[in-house]
């Protein structure tokens, strides 16, 4: 993650993916010039000659200061093990090296006369080090805003559109990006992309769709349009727009994908870029464009309809009502409870993130179509997202979702006030045929703690995601061809 505050000082080179090549011993037919200048040399005697180098600290420290390592010594003894074996097992050494062996059995040399021939064998199997140099400067990760030198050569206009849940922010940004020449909106889920380029579509003015599954171009032909709905994660940073959206601004502190809106952010080529979400993100987007030099004009919005939490749970499906959105936080629980709905008679639409594209719309509009005998949802925690569905009353299922830390481990956490302000904040969308939203909890024992959640002020947001960029990726891995693009990565 990238703090507000941006720390000073590079970070010292993970040596972690450094790779030994294996260097072949010398074990040939060729003549021994060495031994015939000087004597052939005894086997015993060089390898205590090693072991003492290995043992200085002199030599150990000589070594960090070319590369080999940078406290913990790994490659250092690598190294060593290499060059140890190559020099036992090799019929013949190099001249140089040999006379200067000889002389130290003698004890006409230094053990420490045996350094620059490690450090060359060393390079020889980590070739990595001749560029570690290039290593740092690709891998020094503080100052994000120079990656995009397209955005920098521009004085974009940065417009923070700050309001909670169904107070027309996004609807105000979107307006603007249909009235540009050119635009690009970039949202969190397909079906939001989706959404865009249908109401483009409908609002005449052609728009093409970009995901990670699918690419729909308005014209038949295949040719480009001036305007772009798409994932965040594909938007590009090299294209010239007049106007770019970027929506659900608070997800930049997400830990898996918060990278994409700091990418979007930064490195977007707009001349105008309109930001949507939390008034939590104000102060860390003018922390952000502080570095860019730009600019942050905020327009804050308040909800267009009501919201209240019930004073009940609902206990019970068989009270479920229309208009009505069960919240699960895991399949499974979508699973049971929409056949439990089912199973008593009435009609469920479902929407979860793995459900392909086309089926979730069908989802969407199946229950928010007032002809449609579909009137209970069952869905997770997109519908957070943006989504346009006509809920009556949010029901949270459970107060507890699964996350993922850094080291991939899953565990059980109880939903932020965010999320919950998010979630619950889809009830009552303005111009549905529900004017309250409504909220509450499948359990009884749930309520007191969801209140006490939305009733707490939303923190500030003090940290957002970062991730290399690929032409950084494609830098490193061309220096350590041997290293796996997934351990690059992480």
């Amino acid at each position: 993650c990238l703090p507000s505050a941006f720390s000073s000082g590079p970070r010292p080179a993970d040596t972690s993916l450094f790779v030994p090549l294996v260097v072949q011993p010398a074990v040939g037919s060729e003549e021994d010039i060495g031994a015939e200048l000087t004597q052939s040399l005894d086997k015993n005697e060089v390898l205590k000659i090693l072991n003492k180098f290995y043992k200085r600290k002199e030599m150990q420290k000589l070594g960090v200061d070319n590369g080999l390592d940078g406290g913990t010594a790994r490659l250092f003894h690598q190294a060593f093990i290499s060059f140890r074996k190559w020099v036992m097992e090799s019929n013949a050494l190099p001249v140089e090296f040999h006379i200067a062996l000889s002389d130290i059995s003698y004890g006409a040399g230094h053990v420490d006369d045996i350094f620059p021939y490690f450090l060359q064998h060393s390079r020889q199997i980590f070739p990595m080090l001749e560029c570690m140099e290039e290593l740092r400067k690709i891998s020094d990760l503080r100052f994000p805003s120079n990656w995009y030198p397209e955005a920098r050569s521009m004085q974009r206009k940065i417009v923070f559109h700050a309001g909670p849940t169904n107070s027309g922010k996004t609807h105000h940004a979107i307006q603007r990006f249909l009235a540009a020449r050119s635009a690009v909106y970039c949202g969190p889920l397909r079906l939001l992309a989706h959404e865009i380029y249908e109401r483009s579509k409908g609002a005449g003015v052609p728009c093409d769709l970009v995901t990670g599954e699918e690419r729909l171009f308005a014209s038949e032909e295949g040719r480009p349009s001036s305007h772009v709905a798409c994932t965040i994660e594909m938007c590009s940073t090299n294209i010239m727009y007049e106007v770019a959206v970027v929506d659900e601004i608070q997800m930049i502190r997400d830990p898996g994908r918060g990278w994409a809106w700091t990418r979007a952010l930064l490195g977007l080529c707009a001349e105008e870029v309109h930001v949507c979400g939390e008034p939590a993100a104000i102060a860390l987007v003018r922390d952000l464009m502080f570095t860019t030099g730009e600019e942050v004009e905020v327009h804050t919005y308040e909800r267009l309809t009501p919201i209240s939490i019930e004073d009940h749970a609902l206990e019970s499906l068989d009270k479920l009502q229309s208009g009505d959105c069960v919240v699960c936080f895991n399949k499974n629980d979508i699973y049971s409870i929409s056949r439990q709905i089912e199973a008593s008679g009435q009609e469920c639409a479902v929407i979860y993130g793995s459900l392909p594209p086309g089926t979730k719309l069908a989802q969407a509009k199946k229950f928010n179509d007032p002809s449609d005998p579909c009137k209970i949802l069952v869905a997770t925690d997109a519908i957070g997202m943006g989504l346009n569905l006509s809920i009556r009353r949010v029901i949270f299922n459970s107060l507890t979702k699964p996350t993922m830390n850094e080291k991939g481990e899953k565990s059980m956490e109880r939903i932020s006030t965010s999320q919950a302000l998010q979630i619950g904040g889809r009830a009552g969308r303005f111009g549905s045929a529900f004017s309250q939203g409504l909220v509450t909890t499948m359990h009884r024992d749930d309520l007191p703690v969801l209140k006490a959640i939305m009733a707490r002020p939303l923190e500030p947001i003090q940290e957002a995601g970062l991730h290399p960029t690929a032409e950084q990726v494609e830098l490193f891995t061309y220096n350590l061809p041997q290293a796996t693009l997934s351990n690059i990565i992480v």
